[in-house]
Parts: structure tokens; sequence; C-alpha cells
């Protein structure tokens, strides 16, 4: 169980932990034991197909790999080194220009080295995913930390 406030201070210090998701513009809507949900509002950069004015997959994919992490670390509930080990992610269709993009990812399975954790985008409804992810994260704990 994670310690009182941890949650608090993982949220509180989500940009300095991790620069690119801050410079992603990345805000952090819930972080809990049940997992992470996180937005990001539309940016004209983002287009990867500019005449059909679709996002590009990587922005897709960088939400997704930082919630899930979120995700990770809210289930493990101290703070511990953790690394992507897989991302597979299903693109089920476009994200389209001029609405945010919205993460909810949640940790299923945790074990003393792996976390496992499900995730899912979307725009404007969230049972239209624009796409769903598994992935796996190695933990990193320290010598003597708990599980």
């Amino acid at each position: 169980m994670a310690q009182k406030g941890y949650f608090e201070a993982l949220q509180a210090n989500f940009s300095r932990l991790i620069p690119h998701a801050n410079e992603c513009g990345m805000v952090i809507d819930r972080l809990d034991e049940r997992g992470a949900v996180a937005s990001m509002a539309y940016r004209h950069e983002w287009l990867g197909d500019t005449s059909r004015g679709l996002i590009h997959t990587g922005i897709v994919t960088t939400l997704v790999d930082t919630v899930s992490g979120l995700a990770a670390l809210a289930a493990t509930g101290q703070f511990e080194p953790i690394a992507t080990l897989d991302l597979r992610m299903d693109y089920l269709r476009p994200a389209l220009p001029h609405q945010a993009l919205r993460s909810h990812a949640e940790c299923y399975r945790l074990t003393r080295s792996i976390a496992f954790v499900r995730a899912r985008v979307w725009q404007e409804n969230e049972q239209e995913p624009v796409a769903v992810s598994q992935s796996t994260f190695m933990r990193s704990r320290r010598a003597g930390a708990q599980a």
C-alpha cells in the first residue's frame, strides 16, 4: 500500500521527473492506486499526415508510454526506477486534429520485477478508442526495498 501523500508527491514532481511529458504539455488528470489518466491538448505540429490532417502515431505512443509508466509507479506505491521492456500498440482509428488526446492506464499485475499494464487512448469518446496498448515495465528496486 502506498504511503500517505505518495500519489500527490508523484503528481507534483511529474514535470521534473519526466521533462519530455512537460514539454508535450501532458497533464495528469487522475493518479491513484487504480492507475493514471492523462491528457494532451492538440498541437498543429503533431500532424503526421498534413494532407489528411491526422495526428502522428508517435505522439499517441508517447502519451501511452508515459501514462503506463505512471500507472506502474502508482501500483508499486513507492518511488523506484522503472524501464519500458515491451510496449505493444494497436491503432484502431486515426487521431483527428483539433481534439485533445486522453489516456487511461492501469497496472493489472505487479510482480517483484515486472509491472504489467493495459492502456487506451481516445479523443472525444472513451468508448471509441484511437488505440489500445499492453506493456511491461522492469522494476529496478533498490537493495532492501520492500515489494
